[in-house]
């Protein structure tokens, strides 16, 4: 069966172009040309993996997938974008994006991304492990951040997840940056380099409500999750 794709995307002459490239790979494209239809394309289809553009008519890629995120929380989303400052990595990540790729990029690298994301959706599940973290639990299957004191609970954006489910299962040890780049990402330049440290100051902030959980810097070598 092929992985279901829609691909949102303004510049009509791209989108051609990159739904050529994937359905040579067994990906099933549908394009939408704005955020709005895409919105609506995304509710007819399900698809299986979302390639989004940012700055699009209508309705920005930003806004669709907030409106996405408020019921799905674990379909793949990539955003495609022009746009690198740390301040729309940061806005990205925190609406439920779960990886970006700057314009201009190469096919094979979209590729693989897109493969990543969907191996981590598609692929084997450990058994319900629970890990409890001071006042929190975490439930990496479900991607769930418990907050024990008041019940509150918050689903995790898949990246989110990953990140502090590798921190979990090496809890006390320093898990080296690069190998989280290149498991999550797969690739330990700047730009991925940058979004791990978007994603760590997210998870610091909220674990802020229990100060004994904190993730420590290990400089110049990795991340370290510990209770003091």
């Amino acid at each position: 069966m092929s992985t279901q794709v829609l691909l949102v995307e303004d510049e009509l002459s791209l989108a051609s172009i990159v739904r050529d490239a994937l359905e040579t790979q067994e990906f099933e494209v549908t394009i939408a040309a704005d955020g709005a239809e895409g919105l609506r394309r995304y509710f007819e289809l399900r698809p299986d993996i979302l390639v989004v553009d940012i700055m699009m008519p209508k309705m920005s890629g930003f806004d669709m997938v907030k409106a996405i995120r408020q019921t799905d929380s674990v379909t793949p989303i990539l955003f495609l974008t022009a746009k690198t400052s740390v301040d729309d990595v940061v806005t990205g990540f925190n609406l439920g994006a779960n990886d970006y790729l700057k314009k201009p990029f190469a096919i094979p690298e979209l590729v693989v991304r897109m493969k990543a994301l969907l191996g981590r959706k598609t692929g084997p599940v450990k058994d319900n492990v629970t890990f409890t973290l001071g006042d929190f639990l975490f439930n990496p299957e479900t991607a769930q951040l418990l907050y024990r004191p008041t019940g509150e609970s918050t689903i995790l954006p898949r990246r989110e997840a990953d990140i502090l489910q590798r921190l979990c299962e090496h809890f006390g040890e320093v898990v080296p940056t690069q190998n989280i780049l290149l498991d999550l990402w797969g690739d330990d330049d700047f730009f991925n380099a940058r979004s791990l440290q978007v994603l760590i100051t997210r998870l610091r902030h909220r674990f802020s409500r229990d100060p004994h959980i904190q993730i420590r810097n290990v400089r110049g070598t990795g991340y370290k999750l510990i209770a003091e």
